[in-house]
């Protein structure tokens, strides 16, 4: 009789042990399908802060609701997404306004903005103009008009720092000319300021904090001399428009939820929205920026929770580059420009709701 009962629990025992390996080889073939009806799209990236969107819509399942899988392409420069993008390599990427998006439209490659990235609403110039503190505290350089003939480094030539640049340069009664320029990366700034092979730069965050922690520079007036600037887009490749619009579309909701998400990390100019704290995690993981502290001590960028465009920024960064010589050809503002993914995405959506602390 036992004999018979510990046959009889062992047959349970391998039924059960049966049953439960038909449930976990069923989950991993479900799991399976499902990533294989994903759609991938390759994301040209620098690793920056304002790429949060990106980060923020994959680790919270926003792509994945829309049947997306992205895969992340790191760049160390922007200029370098440029030809990958036009050729299909990559379909979407995350970009700063420069002179050679527009000549990458004189040559007919076909690259749109479709979205905000990183912009500069009040109180949250990321990319302030820092000065050497030295030259503050003997007096020498007191406004903008001071950095007549001084040393002022950028990031690269033909960028949004120098128009931004030479705004401030127009309130001293100066012209962009009137300084030296250094083009040079930021994390680079900081240490050209601390030992003065520069005498001011257009730096972005975190660079910037880093340079005043250290003691090396400040920020030069008390006001952004360039407000609502439009810094970096979201860029979309026109083979990724033209034959995969539905996707691009998707890829656009889900983008928008990322920047909406982001904006709720933010408050009176610092992460300390009700997102704060799980933004900071993801960004410390995915970004380049990995020292938590320091994001409660830096100047977020701003990014439009609509994805909205400042397309008179555009224009006046555009003219920036014509008047400097910057742009090859004559290239309309409407030829990289395409906002009918981001329309579309915000009628799905709907208005944005800030998320109360």
């Amino acid at each position: 009789m036992k004999n018979a009962q510990h046959a009889l629990s062992a047959s349970r025992r391998k039924l059960a042990i049966g049953a439960a390996a038909l449930v976990v080889a069923g989950a991993w073939s479900t799991r399976a399908a499902v990533a294989a009806e994903l759609a991938e799209v390759r994301i040209g990236v620098n690793n920056v802060v304002s790429d949060a969107p990106f980060f923020i819509a994959n680790k919270k399942g926003y792509f994945t609701e829309q049947g997306i899988k992205v895969v992340f392409v790191p760049f160390d420069a922007g200029p370098k997404m440029i030809a990958p993008l036009g050729t299909g390599q990559l379909d979407v990427a995350a970009g700063a306004m420069s002179a050679g998006l527009f000549n990458a439209a004189a040559r007919d490659i076909n690259i749109k903005v479709v979205a905000d990235k990183g912009s500069t609403p009040p109180q949250y110039d990321y990319m302030p103009i820092l000065v050497r503190k030295a030259l503050v505290d003997s007096g020498k350089v007191r406004s903008y008009k001071d950095l007549k003939g001084l040393k002022v480094a950028e990031a690269a030539k033909g960028g949004s720092p120098g128009s931004k640049l030479n705004e401030a340069l127009k309130t001293g009664g100066l012209t962009y000319k009137d300084t030296e320029h250094e083009y040079i990366g930021y994390p680079q700034h900081v240490a050209a300021l601390m030992n003065g092979a520069i005498d001011a730069s257009v730096t972005t965050e975190p660079s910037a904090t880093q340079a005043i922690e250290r003691g090396a520079a400040v920020r030069l007036g008390s006001a952004d001399p360039y407000p609502n600037q439009q810094i970096a887009v979201l860029l979309y490749g026109g083979d990724f428009i033209k034959k995969r619009p539905q996707l691009a579309q998707k890829f656009m909701i889900a983008y928008l939820k990322g920047a909406r998400y982001y904006n709720d990390a933010l408050k009176d100019g610092r992460f300390a929205g009700p997102n704060a704290a799980d933004v900071i995690a993801i960004l410390a993981q995915d970004s380049n920026v990995k020292d938590p502290a320091l994001y409660k001590k830096m100047t977020p960028n701003g990014i439009h929770p609509d994805g909205k465009i400042n397309e008179a920024s555009l224009a006046r960064d555009y003219q920036f580059y014509k008047d400097q010589r910057y742009v090859d050809g004559s290239v309309k503002l409407e030829q990289v420009l395409d906002t009918s993914f981001l329309n579309a995405a915000v009628k799905a959506l709907g208005p944005y709701q800030p998320k109360q602390q």
